[in-house]
């Protein structure tokens, strides 16, 4: 595991950390932008607008923890949610010991720890298989305590031949909402990715919703093509907008193919102050350099969002 950074430079990196947050603030004054959310609930260095950060796939698969710290810090992108079975390591294998450095590290980094990406899925036929998910979802979401994170992503991931659509949202309901009260006992947000063939439509997220009562139950908005269905963006986003969490994954902010304006100018519509993560699909040789175009897209986004409240 990684040694803590000097106190030199971590008090250099803390600070540009704070300086970075005030230039966005001052950026943005004039427009008042505050959670109305549950993100606001979970974040370690709370600001009225949206942060930028990355999952770790696939930009960050092949990178150690260090790593991932280093190229997050030295692009502006101060969060991370790790997904699971990459070069990071961070896994419920980790000891207590190796779970308390995990959490050094990111203490003495201006980035965050925003949570885990797990495969968890709740929507399998077999019993066994169902409950498996359910106890890998609780060891995650003990992992994330330990090493100082917020939340657990998971996620619907299909329907299933044979069985009607009815139960299967039913099924997925009542585990999230199993699931969620586990989490909250350990302060871990439950975090349900927008995924899935079928799962993905958003009329079908607002149906596992209304059986996932639970307040620790959040939606993680996902950028699909689906979103685009139907009535269009607009009406999807406020089929779901009342349960986001902590989290929204983007693709490339700098691609045409989903309208980026448009999703953020809904979020700042619902004075959204959570994590907008950064779910990459290419493979730039150059990772950092990658990650700041990002920033900028990002930056420009949200200027623009907010200029036009």
């Amino acid at each position: 595991m990684p040694h803590s950074l000097p106190q030199s430079r971590r008090g250099f990196l803390q600070q540009a950390s704070i300086a970075a947050t005030a230039a966005t603030t001052s950026l943005l004054s004039g427009s008042r932008i505050s959670s109305s959310s549950v993100a606001g609930e979970f974040h370690r260095n709370r600001t009225e607008v949206p942060r930028f950060g990355l999952v770790t796939y696939l930009w960050g698969k092949d990178m150690d923890l260090e790593t991932v710290i280093r190229s997050c810090e030295a692009s502006g992108l101060l969060g991370v949610e790790l997904r699971t079975e990459h070069k990071h390591g961070v896994e419920p294998t980790l000891s207590k010991q190796q779970r308390a450095e995990v959490k050094r590290r990111f203490a003495d980094s201006p980035v965050e720890l925003v949570g885990y990406g797990s495969n968890a899925q709740f929507h399998e036929n077999d019993p066994e298989k169902l409950k498996a998910n359910i106890e890998l979802t609780k060891q995650y979401i003990q992992l994330m305590h330990d090493c100082g994170g917020s939340g657990v992503k998971v996620k619907p991931n299909s329907f299933v031949d044979g069985v009607s659509r009815e139960k299967t949202i039913e099924q997925i309901g009542k585990s999230l909402n199993e699931v969620a009260e586990y989490g909250k006992q350990y302060g871990q947000q439950i975090r349900v990715e927008v995924h899935g063939t079928g799962t993905s439509e958003l009329p079908v997220m607002k149906a596992i919703f209304d059986v996932a009562d639970h307040p620790n139950a959040a939606v993680c908005w996902n950028s699909n093509g689906e979103d685009l269905k139907g009535q269009g963006l607009a009406h999807n986003f406020q089929l779901v907008s009342s349960r986001f969490g902590a989290t929204v994954h983007v693709r490339e902010l700098t691609e045409k193919d989903y309208p980026y304006e448009e999703l953020f100018k809904l979020l700042t519509g619902i004075n959204y102050a959570g994590w907008i993560l950064l779910e990459a699909r290419t493979d730039p040789a150059d990772k950092i350099a990658a990650m700041k175009e990002q920033k900028a897209a990002f930056d420009s986004l949200l200027k623009a969002a907010t200029a036009k409240k």
